[in-house]
């Protein structure tokens, strides 16, 4: 046993990545069984994370000296979180339009898949205040927890002496939170072995064959805006080195990959910016839970190619205007995303009705990329994940709240 928690975590959960892929793509349909313990893994993440965002925001709040700090911080992490947004959508406009993904694509052998219509904007801004808190942590509303966490720290800061008790409370809560959460990751290993054999064994790379300059399309958009956008935003705006930053964030990537869900990596997105890029509570713990629901990445990315190939299949010709109407559209409905898997699904029809695509034509773009987008699900996550990493950096750059000694320190191999 030694020998195995000698092993740094995120070299375990690789290892487990990777036997987890030979054994779904070899064994097949009989990974089944194993699928139990990947759905055990996701309980034991889904449990931690209303009462590790809701105490660790508090006590993050409460960690300010200055309220008004709390505006200035959520005001920066929203603008830049827009920013990755568009830029991801934009490069997924360009990788679409030059690689052509959709051309040849015959979609007359889908099964229609009908959605339902996303929420509206305004239904979905009201929303983010809770009509009754306690309902909101029953329901795991994330957005409403969120709300209620910040008016709750903002009440115990603006109390000063008087709730100096409570904040103490709080921020052993964290503490407390942060070390449950060690131990539930010691099962990521297994965990992520079973998901990924699962999800192989079950789709395989069959999967891609008949689209897969669409797959490779979304992979690479994925891979560039990690290494472009992410890259440049914490070497120009942070003003630090990438380099290790690619380092601190990859246990998460690799939690973030097998999960396929932002929410459920939450756990370990704030456990890398404390212990590997050393971003204090008070930056961390405020912007990580928001970037979980409102930085999509990824799925804007996808949306955004997903919307370029459903033309291209259909013969559509889509003019200077129709980018901007999709670029505008796939960032509107991107915020707000269930952080679940294959949530994007829900948020194509809406882009794609504004090139003017049939409910018909949408039914049957779906069904031709569901059977894989499970797949393609976890690249995307990946991205979100190293979004939300990218955004704490930066903001916790500016305000002061780095362990610039813990970003640079080299990672434990």
């Amino acid at each position: 046993m030694s020998f195995w928690f000698n092993i740094v975590l995120w070299k375990r959960i690789l290892l487990a990545l990777a036997l987890g892929a030979v054994a779904g793509y070899f064994a097949g349909d009989a990974v089944e069984h194993l699928r139990w313990i990947g759905d055990l893994f996701i309980r034991l993440i889904r449990m931690l994370i209303i009462p590790l965002v809701f105490v660790t925001l508090v006590s993050g709040v409460t960690a300010m000296s200055d309220p008004k700090r709390l505006g200035s911080i959520g005001g920066k992490a929203i603008a830049l979180y827009l920013a990755t947004t568009l830029f991801a959508i934009l490069l997924g406009l360009a990788l679409a339009a030059g690689l052509r993904p959709g051309d040849g694509i015959d979609l007359s052998g889908a099964t229609p898949q009908e959605l339902s219509e996303p929420m509206g904007l305004t239904e979905r801004l009201l929303a983010i205040v809770p009509e009754n808190p306690f309902a909101a942590f029953a329901q795991g509303d994330l957005l409403a927890v969120i709300f209620f966490a910040l008016m709750t720290g903002t009440g115990i800061l603006i109390g000063g002496e008087k709730t100096k008790a409570l904040k103490s409370a709080f921020d052993a809560g964290a503490e407390t939170m942060l070390n449950v959460t060690g131990i539930v990751m010691e099962f990521a290993p297994f965990g992520v072995f079973a998901l990924v054999a699962w999800v192989m064994g079950t789709s395989g790379l069959s999967a891609f064959a008949n689209l897969f300059v669409l797959a490779v399309t979304v992979v690479a958009g994925c891979f560039l805006h990690i290494v472009i956008t992410h890259a440049l935003f914490v070497k120009f705006l942070a003003r630090l080195p990438v380099i290790p930053f690619l380092g601190g964030v990859r246990e998460a990537q690799l939690v973030a990959f097998s999960t396929s869900s932002s929410s459920a990596t939450l756990p370990s997105t704030l456990s890398a910016a404390e212990h590997n890029l050393g971003i204090k509570p008070a930056v961390a713990s405020s912007i990580l839970p928001l970037g979980a629901t409102v930085n999509m990445d990824g799925t804007a990315l996808y949306v955004a190619i997903v919307a370029v190939f459903a033309a291209q299949a259909f013969g559509i010709p889509l003019e200077l205007q129709d980018y901007l109407l999709i670029a505008l559209t796939t960032t509107l409905v991107s915020i707000g995303t269930a952080s679940v898997p294959s949530a994007s699904l829900f948020l194509i029809a809406a882009v794609l009705q504004t090139i003017g695509m049939t409910p018909e034509q949408i039914a049957l773009v779906v069904g031709f990329i569901l059977p894989f987008d499970r797949i393609l699900d976890m690249t995307r996550t990946v991205t979100n994940v190293t979004g939300d990493l990218c955004v704490a950096t930066v903001v916790g750059r500016w305000e002061g709240e780095i362990d610039e000694e813990v970003y640079r320190a080299k990672p434990v191999e």
